[in-house]
């Protein structure tokens, strides 16, 4: 498998791991802050949905999914610019209720097929090129899809751990 395969499979990753409890995301649980904590699993599985929207679509040139397929609208979140949920308050996180659980499952496979067909485009030296000088190192395409995915996939856990609560 080369380093493009691999990358597509971890992208697909984390709405595979979503469908292994998906069915445990009853509407009652959705909008439950546990603990007291700020972060919901709406807002958990929506964070995940935009932080891999807005970098994918960053690192191609692309709009993102959010506002290019209109998940913006179809949201309708309380917030104004909801942003993507990095350095929300705890006030905007919990701005973040989400009422129809499958926006969270479309949303997040509109962007998976998306990055997928980015990774498509990509060949094996592309992911070596440098594209944030910001970082020391600099941080490469690989590194930073590699990044973007593996967070993404410590969300869906974060979900999975709270349905384990019960």
């Amino acid at each position: 498998m080369d380093s493009v395969e691999l990358l597509k499979d971890l992208a697909r990753r984390p709405l595979e791991e979503l469908e292994q409890v998906w069915d445990r995301i009853g509407p009652d649980r959705l909008n439950v802050h546990p603990g007291g904590h700020p972060n919901s699993i709406a807002w958990l599985l929506w964070h995940t949905g935009r932080e891999i929207d807005a970098q994918v679509a960053q690192a191609a040139g692309r709009q993102e999914v959010w506002t290019a397929q209109g998940w913006e609208d179809r949201f309708a979140l309380e917030l104004p610019d909801p942003g993507h949920g990095f350095g929300h308050s705890e006030q905007q996180a919990r701005h973040i209720v989400v009422r129809d659980r499958e926006l969270l499952r479309g949303y997040l496979a509109a962007v998976t097929e998306e990055s997928v067909g980015y990774l498509d485009s990509l060949a094996a030296a592309d992911l070596d090129e440098v594209i944030d000088h910001d970082w020391d190192p600099p941080v490469t395409r690989g590194v930073r899809l590699v990044s973007v995915y593996a967070d993404a996939l410590q969300h869906v856990g974060q979900a999975a751990y709270v349905l384990g609560m019960d």
